[in-house]
């Protein structure tokens, strides 16, 4: 893979359409958003637009406006937001992927499609304007209220599928489930905690590294149909727009169409997993693209090097990537040349 990292002058990324990758739960941190916010102006206006936009919806569940806070010289830590009301965390990491995702086009590197993983499909569909960021908030913080419902924990396994299957049958843990598959070494399972520990003790004894993710609930677990269910009933007044680009799922298996069912594909991550490798193989089949990663992490941009060969895309995480080139706002190096559409098209 071409990690190299494109800079504004160089015309040779030009032809690659850019796409945006919004992550999950699973990899949300706040140093990374106050740094670029502090040291790039495009950053800064974006976080302080997105915030302040879904400030009202925050209200309306009892969360505090958020924005000034990030950009000050004291803003909170992850730890201040878990402590605050239900769906505080939720709204942070979804109001800074969609400000990511902003910051990005004001730079010159609009996306041509974007890709949203389980809780990032909210600020994915966002981002292409199906819903606006008021609604995008109360989304989140809804899915945040029934998440409190979904009893249990995740934990990251490095093995890929089927070695996750037969660990679990080892295991004997049929309350656990394989909630995503990451890339060929990398997948989450999802149920009982009892269970979990468990699985991991049995993957140490193995030599398959583990790590618990910070999430307290369980999610993308074929038992969570009655959160599922009500998820769906409170996001179903939110009226869903067209979408201006085409939005890939992980959990949908590709794009959304325009007869599918976005708040149904929203409330299917509950209950379906996502899996990620065969929507990346989807969105560079036709053309290599330039990838994105609209979060504060890496997790996907990692994800999607190992799972991509060289030249089908170029990935990158701007965020957690130190020498990432923000370029101005009038750049057009990551602009189309042509006009040959993604797959998803």
């Amino acid at each position: 893979m071409n990690t190299a990292v494109p800079s504004p002058g160089d015309r040779t990324p030009a032809t690659r359409p850019v796409v945006h990758l919004f992550p999950g739960q699973g990899d949300f941190a706040v140093s990374p958003l106050v740094r670029a916010a502090r040291a790039h102006p495009c950053v800064r206006s974006a976080v302080a637009e997105v915030f302040d936009q879904a400030a009202r919806a925050g209200t309306e569940f009892g969360i505090a406006p958020m924005g000034e806070a990030l950009l000050s010289d004291t803003p909170p830590s992850g730890r201040d937001l878990a402590a605050g009301p239900v769906g505080t965390p939720q709204l942070a990491l979804f109001c800074s992927s969609v400000a990511i995702h902003r910051a990005l086009c004001e730079a010159g590197q609009t996306p041509e499609a974007v890709l949203g993983v389980s809780f990032g499909e909210i600020a994915a569909l966002t981002a292409a304007g199906v819903f606006d960021v008021a609604d995008g908030a109360r989304i989140a913080c809804l899915l945040a209220r029934q998440l409190t419902r979904c009893a249990g924990g995740m934990t990251l396994l490095g093995a890929g599928e089927n070695r996750a299957r037969a660990l679990l049958r080892e295991a004997h843990a049929p309350d656990l489930a394989l909630a995503c598959v990451n890339d060929t070494g990398e997948t989450v399972l999802s149920g009982p905690c009892p269970d979990l520990r468990a699985v991991e003790q049995l993957a140490g004894r193995q030599g398959l590294p583990t790590s618990r993710l910070r999430l307290p609930f369980s999610a993308h677990h074929p038992s969570l149909t009655g959160p599922a269910r009500a998820f769906e009933a409170a996001i179903r007044p939110l009226a869903a727009r067209p979408a201006r680009i085409p939005v890939v799922s992980a959990v949908h298996g590709g794009p959304y169409g325009p007869d599918d069912d976005v708040h149904r594909g929203l409330a299917n991550c509950l209950i379906h997993p996502a899996r990620l490798p065969e929507v990346l193989h989807r969105l560079t089949a036709r053309r290599p693209a330039l990838l994105l990663e609209a979060g504060t992490g890496r997790a996907l941009t990692r994800n999607a090097r190992h799972t991509l060969p060289p030249a089908a895309a170029d990935a990158h995480a701007p965020l957690a990537e130190p020498g990432y080139p923000w370029p101005p706002a009038t750049a057009t190096w990551s602009r189309l040349d042509d006009h040959t559409p993604l797959a998803p098209r």
